[in-house]
């Protein structure tokens, strides 16, 4: 099975092409960078991960995708090779995206937070606080 998933931001506009021919087909590419969940010392602390869209993906990416948004993207890990000008063999290795979806909301602006929450949303401990004397009204004991 090859499946990856992984959340990042970009680290720049996606570059979108159109493929030649009849049925034009949208090929988006970009790079998020992941962070390690352990940092060391004089290392990175993002790996950078080329992704590649086509189709209606790509022009998802074209359309909504910025510098600095952070996604999820779940794909297969594709490598491949090529002859550069140079005469140099390349080697290269992309996430083909089968999905993408926002990992955050969108400010409206700079000074907003990301989200207001209602008063009844969960708290820090992922429950919400049920007000005192209503066992009666709830559907289980």
């Amino acid at each position: 099975m090859n499946k990856v998933i992984l959340m990042g931001r970009l680290t720049r506009d996606p570059e979108v092409r159109y493929s030649q021919g009849e049925n034009a087909t949208a090929i988006a590419r970009y790079t998020i960078a992941v962070d390690r969940r352990y940092k060391r010392d004089g290392e990175p602390t993002a790996d950078y991960i080329g992704c590649v869209a086509f189709g209606k993906l790509g022009e998802f990416a074209e359309k909504y995708l910025r510098k600095g948004t952070k996604v999820v993207v779940t794909g297969r890990i594709q490598t491949g090779s090529y002859t550069n000008k140079d005469g140099q063999k390349v080697y290269t290795t992309d996430v083909v995206v089968e999905e993408n979806e926002f990992a955050e909301s969108k400010r409206s602006d700079d000074n907003a937070p990301a989200s207001s929450a209602p008063a009844s949303m969960p708290e820090g401990n992922g429950f919400m606080n049920i007000p005192d004397g209503i066992d009666e009204e709830l559907p289980f004991n």
